[in-house]
């Protein structure tokens, strides 16, 4: 089930509202037991059978927590238990998401003839099973508390907002308020106002740019030629895509987190005004990139280990956040890709030069790079990525064609809305305005506004991707 369909806005989302508000009002537990199933519902929406891998997950990921706190003065038993948890949930993760693609490797490095597996993938399998590890791993380390409640867990891991697209939480970053949390007026007006937001970043602008991305990699997947302007504004248009795609989803989550007492930490914060690739990735994806600092480069050493060292630890680092992404050629070049620009500056530190100049210069070769890597990203194949970068610098014969003016002037509104609204403008004027009655009644005919354009272009339009259902 979508956030942004019709489904979930007019009967799933009402629903739970009124049940949390209303009927159960009185009694947390209660609130608990209906956030759970209404998640596990959500999830059982589009494929029943993947719940009961949800619900394998909280049973082994609660039962080995308990473990772990039991043992936490034995450090031998409890590093088993822990080493087990990760196994186990990066086994899960193996089987469901990249087993395909390595029997396909497997057959054409060495020319067997492996039957190649058809498994479904469970829409957001990489998301609660990194937030389970960090459940187990943070009692290990004490920063957490052991839940023998497994309700609790369960709420953790599944919990509908965050459940398919992240932001990715740490459970003691959610613990109180599973526990206790105080549903205000203003959490659900604030959260509402957010959910309103990203539904319009998903809707109006997502969907449209993803009209003009779809229509330029098309044509070089079907072996067309393109020109160099037509593929420039087919990579600006992904890039934007992604962004308000996934930056949108972000909000919706954040905001029905809101709905129902959470607090969630913000996962984007306008990575496209970056001068740097280090402080794009500290911008784009917050919880992903806080999750494998945490984790994996951290426990490896970080850079506390000389310069070698720190170089092999990025490079685990970029290779396993591109293998996150998905099973494909592509997504590896891309991570290598971060890996090899934030190692440069990294030893090299030309990212912290200071001044106007560098700052410009620092941005433009920051978003060359970010639309070079989207690319990659969303091309199919390596191939096809090759021959894309290819056609942004001429070898697709010419500079302009017919796609170009007519996709280009059809969308040069649509194309300034995303540059504008890819900026912190309309969010500092916000600030300064903020205890403005006559801006507030702005706001909120503004979001009204908002809401009946979503939902019209819901009810007219078929094509509403979710980019990253896919990992």
């Amino acid at each position: 089930m979508l956030f942004s369909s019709i489904e979930f806005i007019y009967l799933f989302l009402p629903t739970v509202l009124i049940l949390n508000y209303g009927v159960f009002r009185k009694s947390r537990f209660l609130k608990n037991v209906t956030l759970l199933a209404a998640s596990l519902f959500f999830y059982a929406w589009g494929e029943p059978k993947c719940v009961l891998l949800m619900i394998g997950s909280i049973i082994v990921n609660w039962f080995i927590g308990i473990g772990v706190g039991r043992f936490r003065d034995d450090k031998r038993k409890s590093r088993m238990l822990v080493a087990l948890d990760i196994l186990i949930n990066l086994a899960v993760l193996f089987v469901f998401k990249y087993l395909v693609f390595s029997v396909g490797v497997i057959n054409d490095i060495f020319g067997t003839g492996l039957p190649v597996p058809n498994i479904a993938l469970p829409i957001g399998i990489s998301f609660f099973t990194f937030q389970a590890i960090s459940y187990v791993i943070d009692i290990y380390r004490e920063k957490g508390e052991v839940q023998k409640n497994i309700l609790n867990v369960g709420l953790y891991i599944s919990f509908f907002p965050q459940l398919i697209a992240g932001p990715i939480i740490r459970y003691n970053t959610v613990a109180e308020e599973i526990r206790s949390r105080n549903e205000t007026p203003d959490d659900l007006f604030d959260g509402l106002a957010r959910f309103i937001v990203g539904l319009s970043k998903k809707v109006l602008l997502a969907n449209s740019f993803a009209l003009i991305a779809d229509s330029a990699f098309d044509a070089v997947k079907n072996g067309e030629g393109i020109s160099a302007m037509f593929g420039w504004l087919g990579a600006v248009s992904y890039t934007f895509q992604i962004f308000f795609d996934f930056s949108g989803y972000s909000d919706m989550a954040i905001g029905l987190g809101r709905m129902f007492g959470f607090h969630f930490s913000e996962n984007f914060n306008y990575p496209y005004i970056s001068a740097s690739v280090t402080e794009f990735w500290r911008r784009w994806h917050i919880s992903l990139g806080q999750w494998f600092r945490d984790y994996v480069y951290i426990p490896l050493g970080g850079s506390r280990c000389g310069k070698a060292r720190t170089v092999l630890n990025l490079f685990a680092v970029w290779l396993l956040t591109g293998i996150w992404h998905g099973a494909n050629y592509t997504f590896i070049v891309w991570g290598l890709m971060y890996f090899v620009l934030l190692t440069i500056e990294k030893l090299t530190g030309i990212n912290k030069k200071g001044g106007r100049v560098f700052k410009v210069l620092g941005w433009i070769y920051t978003f060359f790079f970010v639309v070079i890597g989207w690319v990659i990203f969303r091309a199919e194949s390596l191939g096809d990525a090759f021959r894309y970068i290819q056609s942004l610098f001429g070898a697709g014969g010419s500079f302009s064609d017919d796609s170009f003016i007519g996709w280009f002037q059809q969308n040069a509104i649509l194309l300034s809305a995303g540059a504008v609204l890819s900026t912190p403008v309309f969010k500092a004027l916000s600030e300064k305005t903020k205890k403005s009655n006559v801006v507030a009644a702005i706001k909120a005919v503004v979001l009204f506004c908002l809401f009946v354009l979503s939902i019209a272009s819901l009810v007219s339009s078929t094509h509403n991707p979710f980019i990253y259902f896919n990992f």
